[in-house]
């Protein structure tokens, strides 16, 4: 089969588009045909060897965390789901990725795919759409008529976060660019304001920051947040800022596949009450060149990977 995959850390060049052998697999398994994989930024991160700490890969590595695709072969044990099913999931960030033709998963990290929407475009879903969910639910605990401020609201965390917010009755608050902000407005944004600390006319309970800000600018974050508030900080390489003399926390995500959480977004997009946005849709020999305009600042929005062509329409 093909995949990409990196044989050294390093710059996009490390990337290759190479054959491989069909993994097998072992109990508890199950085996993907992958219709794709999404670009996170993080995937460059482990490829430059910015992550060695928290994510140790085995070298040559295949990235691509997302995955959605059709269950072909069953390891002993894998008895949550059957060969045939249309799968989405959020792969261990450890092992083999799905920037590949077949990628193998835990079974107990699968749950069905969208019915609503093409299977393909259900590999946009997992990290991202667990990372708002979990900043919001898990660690934010925001609850309906609350003000939330989510900092750096137009890439792929930021829509989601914005929908997911507004479906729970929060007020939501967004700062996002010229490019992006009528796209917060249309995922539900009540107020959208330009980069930077808002001013706002009331405190908020929640602050999400998904920005790559400075320090001295995330820990300005804190001033429009209420007393006893809370900022949940994804950029995680950052600490979250906190303000003990106010009781406001701060909280530093790094996100979990979660099966069960991952089942109540599907829920929601076959709803229509979360929408899936892909930018655009790349073929995987083209891996590298993607990451290469990630290394670049060039990318704008969710990034599709499919091993087969016939899928990129």
């Amino acid at each position: 089969m093909k995949a990409v995959r990196f044989h050294e850390y390093g710059t996009p060049d490390v990337l290759r588009y190479e054959d491989v052998e069909q993994p097998v697999p072992a109990a508890g398994e199950v085996r993907i045909r992958v219709a794709a994989t999404s670009f996170n930024p993080v995937d460059g991160n482990i490829r430059a060897g910015f992550m060695r700490g928290p994510i140790p890969v085995t070298l040559p590595h295949t990235p691509g965390i997302d995955v959605a695709g059709t269950v072909d072969a069953l390891g002993d044990g894998a008895d949550r789901v059957r060969t045939g099913d249309q799968v989405v999931g959020f792969l261990p960030m450890t092992g083999a990725g799905a920037a590949a033709e077949y990628v193998l998963a835990p079974a107990g990290l699968l749950t069905a795919a969208p019915a609503s929407i093409p299977l393909a475009d259900a590999a946009g879903l997992p990290l991202v759409g667990l990372t708002a969910w979990q900043a919001l639910f898990d660690h934010a605990k925001l609850t309906a008529g609350q003000r939330v401020l989510i900092n750096g609201a137009g890439g792929a965390v930021g829509g989601y976060a914005v929908q997911l917010a507004k479906h729970a009755g929060a007020h939501v608050i967004a700062t996002a660019g010229p490019r992006s902000s009528e796209r917060v407005r249309t995922a539900g944004a009540d107020e959208v304001f330009g980069h930077g600390v808002p001013e706002l006319s009331a405190l908020v309970d929640v602050v999400l920051n998904l920005a790559p800000v400075d320090p001295m600018q995330l820990a300005a974050l804190t001033s429009v947040v209420r007393d006893g508030g809370i900022v949940v900080n994804t950029t995680v390489w950052m600490p979250a800022p906190s303000d003990e003399e106010r009781g406001v926390r701060g909280v530093n995500l790094f996100v979990n596949s979660d099966a069960a959480q991952l089942a109540r977004l599907v829920t929601l997009v076959d709803s229509g009450a979360l929408h899936v946005d892909i930018a655009r849709r790349m073929p995987l020999a083209e891996l590298p060149a993607l990451h290469a305009e990630a290394a670049e600042g060039a990318l704008s929005g969710k990034v599709l990977v499919l091993p087969t062509a016939a899928s990129l329409t």
